[in-house]
């Protein structure tokens, strides 16, 4: 999400429209519901980011949300039950709101088919604390994705199942030449929630460029606070990011 972030705005608002007001809690790596570091840079569980206040400040809007990414947890080494938990908290506080979501769900195919070799070289590189072994980590995979499963049939969430295809070589990333037709595909399912709505689709597909980079609210970077003010980030149709 982080190297792909304008890509999937502009995506996203061929079928939503423009220009937006986007929240965004993203990072390499990023919890759900703790503080994860990757190199220097620690970031806050995104269930206490400060996303949710700026949403709770808004006006109300038609407003629609992916939330994808949902295995780094796993890797974290929390339990499948604790992970679902954090991901109901988010859907419960966006339908607070009205808002159409768009879920992912985990990679299950490709994650049962990455090899041992592979996975340990993964595991290691990406995720060097993480001592679960291949099968613990696969059979947590599917616990969540069976769990992902029946939370989006009680909160009434379209899920989207990830295509093995579009996936690298670690079987949980995204293949970086996939990205224009995973996230079209993805991106789609916001088309019928506009229909429902009895809103216009923008039938163009409007190139978007970075006018200003979105900066984290707040992350650490070697220990010490950073901070930013929202919006931080501006694309050329007047788009604002706000980066949490």
């Amino acid at each position: 999400m982080t190297l792909s972030l304008r890509l999937v705005i502009q995506q996203a608002q061929h079928y939503c429209g423009r220009p937006s007001e986007v929240l965004v809690a993203a990072g390499h790596g990023r919890s759900y519901g703790e503080s994860s570091q990757v190199l220097v840079r620690e970031l806050p569980g995104i269930i206490a980011s400060g996303l949710w206040s700026q949403l709770d400040a808004g006006n109300a809007r038609p407003t629609y949300a992916l939330l994808t990414d949902i295995g780094n947890d796993i890797l974290y080494g929390f339990m499948p039950h604790q992970i679902l938990q954090w991901i109901a908290w988010c859907v419960e506080q966006l339908q607070k709101h009205s808002v159409h979501i768009v879920m992912t769900n985990l990679p299950i195919a490709s994650i049962e088919s990455l090899p041992e070799w592979r996975y340990q070289l993964f595991r290691n590189l990406f995720y060097p604390s993480c001592q679960l072994s291949r099968s613990e980590a696969v059979e947590r995979a599917r616990a969540v994705h069976r769990g992902l499963i029946e939370l989006a049939a009680r909160k009434q969430c379209v899920l989207c199942e990830q295509h093995p295809e579009w996936m690298s070589a670690d079987g949980i990333h995204y293949a970086y030449g996939k990205r224009q037709e995973l996230y079209h595909h993805i991106c789609a399912y916001f088309s019928v929630m506009r229909d429902q709505l009895g809103l216009a689709e923008d039938k163009q597909l409007f190139p978007q460029i970075w006018l200003q980079r979105p900066q984290f609210a707040y992350k650490k970077v070697w220990g010490k606070e950073k901070r930013c003010p929202q919006p931080s980030g501006l694309l050329t149709d007047k788009t604002v990011v706000f980066l949490y």
